[in-house]
Formats: C-alpha cells, structure tokens, sequence
C-alpha cells in the first residue's frame, strides 16, 4: 500500500507562489553571474554579500527538489498523493537530472583556483525552466496579459543586452584594454577605471550593436570582425522578435474594437446602398456607440460557447439568476428549471424611442428589465401610464398561452424604451423546450398565470375549466400524424422486400431453367414471364 502525503496541487495558488521564490534565484544568477565573471571588481569587492546570496539561492534550490516530489499531477483524473509514485514520476523527468547538475557543489573549487571564478557556478543557470514556468503560469492569470506580455519581451531583450555587454568587456580585456578604437578604452584612465563606467559604456555599445540603431566604433581585428557580425545577426533577430511580437500584441488587443468596426462599416455600407433615411442611419450608428462605450459589445453565447455546459451554465447562473429570480411567475420554481432558462436568457439592447411591444402584436417572448426605463404608452406612443425600471418584466403570460386568456397570446399595451435599455429576452420556444423536462413546473407556472390573469379581470373561467385546450388537441394530432408516418414507413420497407425478394426468385428459376434445357424439351419448360405452356394434345 502506497503511504499518502501531503501534495501541493500543481494548479493551486501555494504552488505559483512557491514558483515566484524559486524565480528570483534564477533570474539572480541568470544576470549576476556572468557579470562577475567578466567584471572582476564587482566579484572582489562585494564577495561577502555574493557568497550570501549565492548560497541563499542554493539553498533555495534545494528546496525546490523536495516541493517537486510533494508536487501532485493528476491519473485517471484524480491527484496523486503517494509518496512513492511522486518520487518516481520526477526522477523519470529530464528536469529531475538538470535539476541534480544545478546542486552540484562545484563551488568546492574556489578552494583550489580562488575566489575570483564565479563562473564555476554556471550550472546553476540549468534552473531557469521555472522561471518560463513562472511566467507561464502568471500570463494566464493576469488581467491584463499583453501588458505582461511586452513587459516579458522587454526583460528578455534586457538580459540578452546585458549578456553581450559583459561578453563585450571580456573580449576587450582578452585583446587588451585601448589597443585599438574599437576595445573598451584604457583602464589607466581614472574616468574608464571606475567600475560603474565600465559596465555602463559595455551596456551602451551593447544597446547600440543588437538594436542597429547607432554608429559604433568599427572593429579592427579578425576577431573583433567576427564578433560583431554575431551581434549583428543577433540583433537583426531581436529586432525581427520585437517588431512580430509587439505587432501580434497590438492586434490582440484592439481585436475585438477592429471586429466591432467591421461590423459598423458593413452595416454602413448597406445602409448607403439601400438608400435608407439619414435620421435612421444616424439612430443606428448611436446604438453601436452606446454598445461599444458600456460595453456591451460581446456576444456572450459566442465568447462562451468553447466552455463546457457545466461551466458555461455556472457562468449564466452567476450573472442572470438573481435577474431571473425576480420574475413572479419564477420565483418558487425547483433550480433545475432556473438553470435551464438562465442559459437561454439573450441580451437585447434598445434605442430611445424604440417599440419593444405594441398592443395586438403576438406574443413570442417575455423580457426582464436589466438596465434602463421603459413607459407603457397609449397608442399615440406620448401617454405615459406606467413606468418600468431596473426589475421590472413583462409579456410572461402571453408565452404560456394560458387556456381561456381574454386576450389569447397578443400583447394587451404598447411599451416603449425612454431612453437606452438593456433588457434580457426568453422566448416562448425556449421556455417550452425547457418545461418538457419539468410537467410539475408547467402546471404550477400555468397555475400562477390563471391567478395573475384571473386578478386582472382577463380570464375566462369556463374555458379555463373547460378541460382540453386547442394546444393540448393539437398534440394529439402530431402524435396521431407522427404514428402514421411510421406506418407508413414500415409499410414501405416491407414493400420493398417483397420486390427484392420476387426478383431473387425469378433469377434462380432462371437458373434453373438453364440448367434443365438439355434434358427437358423446351416445350415443357415454364414460362418465367407468362404461364406454362399447355401439354401437348397430340
């Protein structure tokens, strides 16, 4: 039996932020490293402080290994917690053996050479794929991801300067400080021989060489030649690198502005090609910016249709379940039915002065006032009766056809948007689709409509209680037709088998009579199309 311990889930938050203590000594000895390497001052006069830090970063390392065998992965969908699996499955990984060079104390030979090798600690630079881990991971939960992506690009760009700067400075020293115009110049000089300016004049050719943006001094030896073309390539593909990226970054972001635009201009088009009002046209184009500036642009079903239904319907419920609870005739139904109807609720918008409804229209959907103010208005469209705000709903009687509603399924009064109004739609397919699953729902909701209706004076009690609804007849005859249908086809199959089986049985007689014309006189063979013929008389 395997032994259970405790597991750090690899998706949870104490595990990215364990992954942000292991970065930063990786990005330490990614950038100090090499610079103390080529600039000995920095190595000599700060040792005490870069020995801390080393070991700090070492200890760090160390203990990373050990969360890596707590860190848990998933199996058949579950989280492995035993110990024995954990370790084996990282000693498996190719990580696990860069990680072992990482940790190899090859500081042991500072004993040896001195103190002034600090690149014999350049296997500790193999940790750096939790660092892109790191990243990885921040880049998907940020709020604001190309940002973090050009700060990112930026960093890496930084730290490729910074490299060749100290490469810069080595091969100067190596050829010999001033020998030439292109070298780092001589150190003897007081303004040259401070540590800061030399880094910072390394950095400066550096920036210029990779980015081509500025002369430098020319080189002068082979090697110097050879070098500098390197740095040119390098930086003809960072500068490749910065101008795609950055380029995809400004696409990504004003994607969705640029599909909202396109939408705008083709709905422009068409309305100059169509001839249609100015007035109109100005109303339409107001209505995309009222979208565009609350944000109310997106369609929700196409952002959310990648999600699966499960998550999709948690969404739904987060955003609209409180809206739709509001609705009378919904208030006491069973959660199954809410989740179904929320994940059918469509976002409408309206302009001022728009109809939503108007007296004697059919009545195909209810709606639910989620932002704005509509006035139920007398057929003059000026006379305001009622005021409806944030809350607010109607047309929910008319979707249920109630059997013995005065007013059928029309609409009984005109409302109309005062100024822009963000209402939510439910259609009456929808919400028929949605009650087959729930008859007790049905019959309650139809129940609750009769009182509304009945408390409004708009219900007819005799055909209310009169039993069988047309609705309810017309059922049954799409059941009556659909039944037919199926005879029909049943019908028609076995039709057809009989006609293939009539056709086998002609070819094997014929067949057979194929077989007989040598020995039988022909005739006393049957006739296949006709009768057989009459025996002789003779």
């Amino acid at each position: 039996r395997f032994r259970e311990v405790l597991v750090i889930d690899p998706s949870g938050n104490t595990y990215y932020r364990w992954l942000f203590c292991i970065t930063l000594p990786v990005m330490y000895n990614w950038t100090i490293i090499v610079a103390r390497a080529c600039f000995e001052e920095l190595q000599s006069d700060y040792l005490q402080s870069w020995l801390f830090f080393d070991y700090f970063s070492d200890g760090v390392y160390l203990a990373d290994m050990f969360v890596r065998t707590r860190t848990g992965y998933l199996e058949q969908g579950l989280l492995v917690k035993e110990e024995l699996k954990l370790r084996e499955k990282y000693k498996a990984t190719v990580q696990f053996k860069l990680d072992v060079l990482s940790v190899v104390p090859t500081d042991l030979l500072f004993l040896k050479l001195g103190w002034n090798y600090p690149e014999l600690r350049l296997n500790r630079l193999l940790r750096v794929s939790r660092m892109f881990e790191f990243f990885q991971r921040t880049e998907t939960r940020t709020s604001y991801p190309n940002v973090f992506r050009i700060s990112n690009l930026v960093m890496y760009i930084v730290i490729i300067i910074h490299w060749n700067a100290c490469v810069y400075y080595s091969i100067s020293k190596a050829v010999g400080f001033g020998a030439d115009t292109w070298v780092y110049p001589d150190v003897r000089d007081p303004e040259f021989g401070r540590l800061a300016r030399k880094y910072v004049y390394s950095l400066y050719w550096s920036t210029l060489t990779l980015t081509t943006i500025g002369e430098t001094p020319p080189p002068v030896r082979d090697s110097e030649y050879f070098f500098v073309v390197v740095d040119f390539l390098i930086g003809v593909l960072i500068f490749a690198t910065i101008v795609g990226n950055i380029g995809s970054m400004i696409s990504n972001m004003n994607a969705a502005r640029a599909e909202f635009q396109a939408r705008i201009d083709a709905i422009k088009q068409y309305m100059r090609f169509r001839n249609v009002s100015q007035d109109l046209e100005k109303r339409v184009i107001k209505w995309f910016d009222y979208l565009w500036s609350n944000k109310k642009a997106v369609d929700e079903r196409e952002v959310l249709k990648y999600l699966p239904d499960k998550l999709r319907a948690e969404i739904a419920i987060n955003v609209h379940l409180d809206t739709l609870r509001k609705v009378r005739i919904f208030a006491d139904c069973e959660a199954g039915l809410l989740v179904e109807l929320v994940l059918k609720l469509q976002p409408q918008v309206y302009s001022p002065g728009d109809y939503i409804c108007k007296k004697g229209d059919i009545g195909r959907e209810m709606y639910i006032v989620k932002e704005g103010k509509l006035a139920v208005v007398a057929d003059d469209g000026l006379t305001q009766f009622v005021v409806l705000s944030d809350g607010s709903y109607f047309g929910e009687i008319s979707i249920l056809n109630i059997p013995g509603s005065r007013a059928g399924n029309r609409r009984t009064a005109n409302i109309r948007s005062i100024g822009y109004s963000d209402l939510f739609c439910l259609s009456k397919d929808d919400l028929v689709e949605a009650l087959t699953e729930y008859p007790d729902a049905k019959a309650m909701l139809e129940e609750k409509g009769k009182q509304i209706l009945l408390k409004d004076g708009l219900l007819d009690l005799t055909v209310a209680n009169a039993g069988s609804h047309p609705k309810d007849l017309g059922e049954k005859v799409s059941r009556v037709e659909a039944a037919v249908d199926v005879l029909q086809t049943r019908f028609a199959r076995m039709l057809a088998e009989y006609e293939s089986m009539q056709q086998k049985l002609k070819r094997r007689l014929a067949k057979v009579e194929e077989s007989l014309k040598p020995l039988v006189p022909a005739q006393l063979l049957p006739d296949l199309d006709g009768d057989p013929p009459e025996p002789s008389r003779g």
